[in-house]
């Protein structure tokens, strides 16, 4: 057999290359990688189209069962982690694509769901800003963590790390899902909410640590806002179809609650004219919660311990 072609989708900090040693492969494997989103489906089957093995970044880039097929090429599918909602499993094992995944570490997401409370608490970008544009010196004051009450949706891997961070600080935390049981919440040294709605009713920072599901799809919209107390904060660096999206902008606009910090959104890039992107009461990051140098050269290390694996037949953390 010739030599296989492999492209690495959505490297945006140009970094795929360097961050790993792909010369291991070089002689059976030629690899190109694209740091320009394809938005289009048209535009993105023509630049892959001839690629037999792809490595994609997270659920950057959509694989459904349409964008499948119109890739007779393709024979390993490799997405960093090794869960990923958007893409067709089903479809991809009616081709005979073998799609394999990676490890990844909950710290990253852990410190960034922290980097973002603590900038609303504080207020750190709008002094950063005014400092930056000689504005005023010292314009708000901050909110106190001890005390206040952290209320997590999701108590996983994610989830019990922010709760002992939040422990640490002082706060009381408590937490609630479909599924958490007492024991589980006792294990983490955390009180179990008697409900979603008094979870969402008496704490004064809730962070979202969920897996996507038919189950969490939309479980905070305009309901759940409402129940807020005015001066809450909503944490998102989940994914953002846990939370209805319009009714977060209604909420933030109305001031039903006081703010937010989102790393997640529908789509993403956000495009230039999304609203997310001016209002005042929203603190925002380009979806950077597994975005850190021990992750990144996790995902491209085991991506070619895939493709190594893949090339002698015996395909490793297979997927579908």
């Amino acid at each position: 057999m010739g030599i296989f072609r492999c492209a690495i989708l959505d490297d945006y900090q140009n970094v795929a290359t360097t961050i790993v040693d792909w010369s291991s492969i070089s002689e059976k494997v030629e690899v190109h990688t694209f740091s320009k989103h394809y938005d289009n489906e048209d535009d993105l089957v023509n630049v892959i189209k001839d690629y037999e093995i792809l490595v994609i970044m997270r659920e950057r880039t959509a694989f459904p069962a349409a964008v499948l097929s119109r890739l007779p090429t393709l024979k390993l599918l490799i997405t960093t982690g090794m869960r990923n909602s958007s893409i067709d499993l089903s479809a991809a094992s009616l081709q005979g694509i073998v799609v394999c995944g990676t490890e990844s570490y909950p710290e990253p997401p852990t410190e960034l769901t922290w980097s973002l409370l603590l900038g609303l608490a504080r207020n750190i970008v709008s002094e950063h800003n005014a400092i930056q544009t000689n504005g005023p010196w010292q314009s708000s004051v901050g909110i106190d963590l001890y005390g206040k009450r952290l209320g997590l949706l999701g108590l996983g891997k994610i989830g019990s790390r922010v709760a002992r961070i939040g422990q640490a600080f002082g706060m009381e935390v408590v937490a609630w899902s479909q599924n958490l049981t007492e024991t589980r919440a006792d294990e983490a040294g955390v009180r179990l909410a008697s409900s979603k709605e008094e979870l969402l009713e008496t704490s004064d920072f809730v962070s979202i640590h969920l897996v996507l599901s038919d189950r969490t799809k939309h479980l905070i919209g305009r309901e759940e806002f409402k129940r807020m107390k005015l001066s809450s904060y909503l944490i998102n660096t989940s994914r953002a179809a846990i939370v209805d999206q319009n009714a977060l902008i209604e909420a933030l606009k109305n001031g039903w609650i006081a703010g937010a910090a989102i790393d997640v959104f529908e789509k993403e890039p956000l495009s230039q004219k999304d609203v997310f992107r001016s209002l005042p009461n929203v603190l925002t990051t380009p979806h950077l919660g597994y975005v850190s140098q021990r992750n990144y050269q996790t995902f491209y290390r085991q991506a070619l311990e895939d493709i190594q694996a893949f090339l002698l037949g015996e395909p490793i953390r297979e997927l579908n």
